[in-house]
């Protein structure tokens, strides 16, 4: 039997005129921070942006804008709040910042929860924050969400890179749209992650230095876009706006 509440998605997402999906192959690599600064950028430049937290076993979009003050609210639907600017959600909202422990059927569920209740309105940019590897909620957002553009983040590791490679095989199997590649915590001038994602056919976006000072910025939306990770990817985002 299908779920009636799929139905509702396409309705809940019409008004967003782009979905960026920021992915990575394995945990660890900074995918939540590349999510959460590249919306807080965008909104800067005057963007309309949404960012939705799909990490559900481990979500940190909150701690890093510091959102878990603000609360959703409920009008025929689900609200977000709007935290510096953004409108953002997570399902921290509902769990208390609790563990929660996820089989396939219940990600699946609480995914389609979140979509079919969230009413985002007019976004020139909804970013989702996604969980690390190739597991259901990855699975179930290509089923659901159709547009959505992947933007992959790795760190110089081989291991990191390793995970990226499988997960940009299976984007391109699924003829999903990549933006691109983002290299996190670069510490040298090594091309090695360049020379591996350009014969891919994927564009190679640009490296993020790593930044001793980005710890102390956690929960600092402005001190986090003035920090080197922060400028990073500031001067990415035209990039990725121009993005067919």
């Amino acid at each position: 039997m299908s779920d009636p509440r799929t139905a509702i998605i396409g309705e809940r997402l019409k008004d967003v005129k782009n979905v960026i999906a920021v992915s990575s192959g394995k945990g660890g690599v900074g995918k939540s921070l590349v999510a959460s600064v590249l919306a807080l950028s965008l909104a800067r430049k005057g963007a309309k942006v949404g960012l939705l937290d799909l990490d559900f076993t481990s979500p940190s979009s909150h701690v890093i804008l510091d959102a878990g003050r603000q609360k959703p609210k409920e009008d025929k639907g689900v609200v977000p709040p709007t935290v510096h600017g953004l409108r953002y959600m997570s399902v921290v909202y509902y769990s208390a910042d609790r563990a929660t422990p996820l089989r396939g059927s219940e990600a699946t569920d609480v995914l389609v929860e979140l979509l079919a209740v969230t009413r985002w309105g007019k976004l020139d940019c909804l970013v989702l924050d996604m969980p690390p590897g190739l597991g259901d909620v990855t699975l179930d957002l290509l089923r659901f969400v159709e547009g959505a553009k992947f933007l992959v983040v790795t760190t110089p590791s081989k291991l990191a890179f390793e995970t990226v490679r499988k997960l940009l095989d299976l984007l391109k199997e699924a003829k999903v749209p990549v933006i691109g590649v983002v290299e996190n915590m670069k510490a040298d001038d090594s091309q090695w992650i360049k020379g591996r994602v350009e014969p891919m056919g994927v564009r190679y976006l640009g490296a993020i230095p790593y930044d001793s000072r980005l710890e102390e910025n956690i929960g600092d939306a402005e001190g986090l876009l003035r920090t080197r990770f922060g400028e990073a990817v500031r001067e990415m985002t035209g990039k990725i706006e121009a993005s067919p």
